[in-house]
């Protein structure tokens, strides 16, 4: 068959084009491994990118931001005392008015209450926990941890109670809060909380006390304080102060979304 050209290769014409491909197969090759590494040492910073040291942790970013809100919740509750204060001197209210005010600051929570008190603590049981009592099976892990439940039980015990007023942690309950846990953490008006954890009520500590021991939800969560040992200690005071709520009283609904 004949060729286009009209002429054979010559011997060294295959040769010389296999050498010239490999020279530039081998510099694109150097020039992408330089690339990487270089991606490489830009994204560790100089620390080994295959270990989580220079990577912020989950928990300090919990931490970080429960600082933040705590702070956030601090000024807005002093700009709320500035803003009553100032309100009360140009609201022209007879006296009569402005204690039917501080009456329902009081009920809705928003204001400081004083009073006898009763304080509860739960707490997880310790991690190699074993049965207390003869018969009682290995416990599960769900077993040796507060549960939301048992935080709604004892916060509904004590309002059953008569409770003028109630702090989990250190914030005040309204009628709005929403006591909630998200593993073995508390998540409680934007703040995030690990047990032990502590519920404070302002009231009569006898009819709390016993609203607390008629509870059946309480009664079997002192099942598991019997047998696996789980954190359970009830304390009176003569005299306990609860802060106002400093956070948003505004009711949020939520919107069906509009359909084709």
């Amino acid at each position: 068959m004949a060729r286009a050209s009209g002429t054979a290769p010559t011997p060294s014409s295959r040769p010389v084009s296999r050498t010239v491909a490999l020279r530039v197969l081998s510099a694109g090759v150097f020039a992408l491994a330089g690339l990487i590494f270089w991606t490489s040492f830009d994204t560790a910073k100089g620390v080994d990118i295959r270990s989580d040291d220079p990577l912020p942790k989950l928990s300090d970013n919990i931490r970080a931001k429960n600082s933040r809100n705590a702070k956030l919740d601090a000024q807005v509750a002093a700009e709320r005392q500035d803003v009553d204060r100032l309100a009360s001197r140009g609201s022209g209210l007879a006296p009569a008015e402005r204690a039917r005010l501080a009456a329902l600051d009081k009920a809705a929570g928003t204001a400081p209450i004083t009073g006898p008190g009763l304080e509860v603590t739960l707490n997880d049981a310790p991690p190699n926990a074993v049965p207390l009592e003869p018969g009682v099976p290995d416990p599960q892990p769900n077993d040796l941890v507060i549960h939301q439940q048992d935080l709604q039980a004892v916060v509904n015990a004590l309002w059953q109670g008569g409770a003028q007023g109630i702090r989990v942690m250190d914030q005040r309950l309204i009628s709005t809060s929403a006591v909630r846990c998200v593993g073995n953490t508390l998540i409680l008006q934007g703040r995030v909380y690990s047990p032990p954890y502590r519920i404070t009520a302002v009231g009569d500590r006898a009819k709390l006390q016993k609203a607390i021991a008629d509870s059946p939800a309480i009664q079997n969560y002192l099942q598991y304080v019997q047998a696996y040992g789980l954190g359970w200690k009830v304390a009176g005071d003569s005299k306990v102060t609860l802060p106002g709520y400093s956070g948003s009283v505004d009711l949020h609904d939520a919107k069906p979304v509009n359909t084709p």
